[in-house]
């Protein structure tokens, strides 16, 4: 198969490289890149602007379809646009991360979301998303399924370093892998959408693995199909 004509997803928890690896497929592949977790990050953002609770669903689904995100490429990294304000910074904040959780596993909420990422998949020809829920939900008929993972401590250390190297403000690498480990366990346990492996997808445990080494070994499957 082309690599242009390839719908790949990847899966995977909190701070595994699902983003960063997406990215570099992306650009090698010379395919889309769509960042859905971003997607659920801005909303977040903006309704902690609005000061909508969680628990508000009415409120933050009538948020989440008229909120108009898009994304856009410079020299350096993805832009993320709410409403024309750049919130590429604002949305990676640890009050984000802790936030994004309990806005995104509101049914109404993802529901939308999802028609929007499988409307941009079904508009373009070769695509790679991440997130929680791509092999499962949004392209269970992906040509490619990886479910990225890594341990509690080793997503920690990669946040923490990520969080001081982009400037972003931070917890401390303890409180990190707390959060970590307490959004793990949301994610897997909530009702909508719930993190999980496909059945079909090829789990790549990046403990021990450089960027390098996990992306060489989705190529080695992709050369497979």
């Amino acid at each position: 198969m082309k690599s242009e004509d390839l719908q790949i997803a990847i899966d995977g928890p909190s701070a595994s490289g699902k983003s960063t690896i997406a990215k570099r497929l992306a650009e090698r592949l010379a395919i889309v890149y769509l960042d859905t977790g971003a997607m659920y990050r801005a909303l977040t953002w903006a309704a902690l602007k609005e000061e909508i609770d969680a628990n508000n669903e009415k409120a933050v689904t009538e948020l989440a379809s008229a909120l108009k995100i898009h994304f856009e490429a410079d020299d350096s990294k993805q832009q993320v646009f709410v409403d024309n304000e750049n919130v590429t910074n604002a949305i990676r904040r640890d009050e984000i991360t802790r936030a994004v959780s309990a806005y995104s596993a509101i049914k109404t909420v993802r529901d939308i979301m999802v028609d929007k990422q499988r409307l941009i998949a079904k508009q373009t020809t070769g695509i790679v998303m991440d997130g929680r829920d791509i092999g499962t939900v949004v392209l269970p008929d992906a040509d490619l399924k990886i479910y990225l993972t890594a341990t509690p401590q080793a997503r920690a250390r990669r946040r923490y370093a990520e969080n001081n190297e982009k400037g972003y403000s931070t917890e401390s690498l303890a409180t990190l892998e707390k959060d970590i480990k307490a959004r793990d366990n949301y994610d897997m346990q909530r009702e909508q959408s719930p993190l999980k492996q496909a059945s079909d997808a090829i789990v790549i445990d990046s403990s021990d693995m450089d960027l390098n080494a996990v992306e060489n070994r989705i190529i080695e499957e992709i050369e497979k199909l």
